[in-house]
């Protein structure tokens, strides 16, 4: 049976928590978009000095778990005197700022490798046009590569950014109450894991419906001329 005193008496530990989880998010992707942007363009750059650092810094980031990279900033760079002692410590020490760091990083990583394939899917007739008017390289990257390949991505960025909102729930582990943290404790508290965990499921349904839905109304209205025309028949 259903507590539902638990669940009213917990809604605003849970949206305390939704708040932290959001931020986290927005954040996370914010900076992350930035940076993959000039990483992805270095990264399909011919340039070996320029691709092969972005290419290692891409796999070993997508190669461990995102829970170890956690560990390692928050509790691992702390166990060095030298990092102790840093300008950087202050910030080192704090759990929001090393989640974000770690959710920024990593959601960097799958970013620039999204992007950097959609650069590569660039139709090689549109290049051709752009340099038979005359544009240099820098304006065919600013007007015609980018814009192109950031609206090609988007469905598989759109997948990026609902993954990463699954992995806030990670943040937990660093002390940060998030949503998942929050329905821990009323576990704990209530013993009562439908009541918990079950808005904690119906909360990331609710958010995993929003944001593709939101994905696919900006797949529809960047994305429109690469549906296929429906031809009458005469």
């Amino acid at each position: 049976m259903i507590d539902w005193s638990v669940i009213v008496d917990s809604i605003p530990a849970f949206l305390k928590g939704l708040q932290t989880t959001m931020l986290l998010l927005v954040l996370s992707c914010g900076a992350g978009f930035l940076m993959s942007v000039p990483l992805a363009v270095a990264r399909v750059s011919p340039n070996p000095w320029l691709s092969k650092p972005v290419w290692l810094f891409t796999y070993v980031l997508r190669g461990t778990p995102l829970l170890v990279q956690m560990f390692m900033v928050y509790y691992g760079l702390a166990q060095f005197e030298a990092v102790r002692e840093s300008f950087v410590w202050p910030f080192l020490r704090d759990a929001w700022f090393c989640a974000w760091l770690v959710f920024t990083l990593n959601t960097t990583a799958y970013t620039t490798e999204i992007f950097a394939g959609a650069l590569r899917a660039t139709p090689s007739g549109e290049l051709e046009a752009a340099r038979a008017c005359g544009l240099s390289e820098a304006a065919i990257y600013r007007r015609i590569l980018l814009p192109s390949a950031l609206r090609r991505a988007l469905p598989q960025y759109g997948n990026e950014v609902v993954m990463l909102m699954h992995a806030t729930a990670i943040a937990s582990t660093v002390t940060l109450v998030e949503i998942t943290r929050v329905a821990r404790d009323i576990y704990y508290n209530h013993l009562s894991p439908i009541e918990s965990f079950g808005v904690v499921a119906v909360i990331y349904f609710v958010l995993t419906f929003g944001m593709a839905g939101l994905f696919k109304l900006a797949e529809r209205r960047f994305l429109r001329h690469l549906r296929p025309v429906a031809s009458g028949v005469a």
